[in-house]
């Protein structure tokens, strides 16, 4: 499932606090590491299925409010810190949402049986020469 960077704006919420560390004055000065919120229960993005999907992978990034969190405090800019954890929130969210192929169970070729089969016999044949060979 594609999720549009336009449709998750309509529903996350943006806080910005002082990021900590290093960085001199701009650390003291610059507002820029950022927390994106996303309220699971009350998005309109996914069905009632894909939220229990969601609660149900993601049940450690979640708060007991039922809210997603993504904090981003990597860049100095607080456009781009916003811009990453915009990515990091659809990357989430695919992840969570994807559903892996079911393996079909198969039976090994002719050609692999003959292979393992006469790699056997080698194998054989060489442990069974190894014997005849004591000084």
């Amino acid at each position: 499932m594609l999720i549009s960077k336009q449709d998750i704006l309509r529903e996350v919420s943006f806080k910005t606090s002082r990021s900590g560390g290093k960085g001199g004055q701009n650390v003291n000065k610059v507002s820029s590491k950022v927390e994106l919120n996303l309220d699971v229960e009350r998005t309109q993005l996914f069905s009632e299925e894909q939220k229990q999907l969601l609660k149900q992978k993601l049940r450690k990034r979640i708060n007991s409010e039922g809210i997603l969190q993504v904090i981003t405090e990597e860049e100095r800019s607080q456009y781009l810190n916003k811009e990453r954890s915009l990515e990091k929130l659809i990357e989430l969210l695919g992840h969570a949402l994807h559903k892996p192929k079911l393996r079909k169970a198969t039976k090994p070729g002719k050609a692999a049986v003959e292979k393992r089969l006469k790699n056997k016999l080698q194998n054989a044949m060489k442990k069974i020469n190894r014997k005849g060979l004591e000084f």
